[in-house]
């Protein structure tokens, strides 16, 4: 027991962790500003954790003003499955990767229920953000009903599995994979630490199944993370950070998420 623990502790403290801000839609001029300073002014928190922001697509030349010269990296809430061409509204991945951005999340939940978007049309735009120099955050999850259900494995896994189906083992290695709950984002509601875990053990598994070196790709927690459950779920065995909604809008909250997941010790 000892030396499993041991060993677990070990390729845990390997990963990467993250705590990603994801503004949604939300952000005005002068807002966007003052968080953005707020946070620079709290220096990088930590050497261990990369912390980055995930702004709308129209503030990308501020936010890449404001953070060029500080520890932050900042992205985009989504990308085209196209390089270019009629498609009105789309953003191309080249286009955020030229304001500097390095981050892309894809496959939201709200991207998937209000756009209609299938787990083949997020696999094509992780590998958009991929050729493009971006690190793309996949994201999957269920809705209440379906855990209700049980078919919490079925949903997730089939939505990890177009990705892995349509990337190469080295574009996979590149990623980093969400979990969120749908019925647990903006609700005030979270999984409970061992749901989580369970998924994200669940999720580690079949990025290893398809190659051992998998294992290691960082997975992060959405759904309500909040500065007084951040450290229980991130000291998790497989959980690497989170990807935070509402409370990456206050400097004070996100810092506080920040913080938790330098000092969370796996258990």
């Amino acid at each position: 027991m000892a030396n499993e623990r041991t060993e677990r502790t070990e390729r845990t403290t390997k990963r990467t962790k993250w705590v990603v801000g994801n503004w949604k839609m939300h952000g005005r001029l002068a807002e966007n500003e003052a968080l953005l300073r707020a946070l620079l002014q709290a220096g990088s928190v930590t050497e261990t954790v990369r912390i980055g922001v995930c702004v709308p697509a129209p503030y990308l030349a501020q936010t890449e003003a404001l953070l060029r010269s500080g520890p932050l990296a900042w992205g985009v809430q989504d990308v085209s499955a196209y390089a270019h061409g009629a498609y009105t509204g789309e953003t191309a991945a080249e286009m955020a990767a030229e304001f500097g951005a390095t981050l892309a999340i894809v496959g939201h939940s709200e991207r998937r229920a209000y756009h209609g978007e299938t787990s083949e049309v997020v696999a094509l735009k992780a590998q958009r953000a991929l050729a493009a120099g971006l690190t793309p955050i996949v994201c999957v999850g269920e809705t209440l009903q379906q855990r209700e259900t049980g078919a919490t494995q079925a949903v997730v896994g089939a939505q990890i599995d177009a990705v892995l189906d349509t990337l190469s083992v080295q574009e996979l290695a590149r990623i980093v994979v969400a979990y969120e709950p749908v019925w647990a984002i903006g609700t005030g509601k979270s999984a409970t630490v061992d749901e989580a875990q369970q998924v994200h053990a669940f999720l580690r598994a079949r990025l290893a199944a398809k190659d051992a070196g998998l294992a290691d790709v960082t997975l992060l927690y959405g759904g309500s993370v909040k500065p007084d459950n951040a450290e229980a779920l991130f000291g998790q065995a497989d959980i690497d950070g989170g990807l935070i909604g509402g409370a990456s809008l206050k400097s004070h909250d996100f810092l506080a998420i920040c913080m938790a997941a330098s000092t969370a010790r796996a258990v």
